[in-house]
């Protein structure tokens, strides 16, 4: 890397996405979301203990891309499966 480059700490602070507690938001909320959900489902408390598991590998999924579920939501969005998918073993843009 250039010794010109440097990297501004106020600068990427203000450009990460919002997190909370290791996690961005939207994955803290998904993630409570499907707790919820399980544990209105199967009424045990070992769904705490499912979340906390997942939030902890979401916890080291962001620790190297903190936008990585704003992506992968983008992609699943933006690239849906075409009727050839097998065949071609590709996804096509959205028009």
């Amino acid at each position: 890397m250039p010794a010109d480059l440097r990297q501004d700490t106020l600068f990427v602070g203000l450009t990460r996405p919002q997190m909370f507690a290791g996690v961005t938001y939207s994955f803290f909320v998904i993630n409570a979301v499907i707790a919820v959900e399980l544990f209105l489902l199967f009424g045990s408390w070992w769904v705490l203990l499912v979340a906390l598991g997942v939030h902890g590998l979401g916890v080291l999924l962001h620790l190297e891309e903190p936008r990585i579920v704003d992506l992968w939501l983008t992609r699943v969005r933006q690239c849906p499966r075409i009727k050839n998918h097998r065949l071609w073993r590709c996804n096509s843009y959205r028009p």
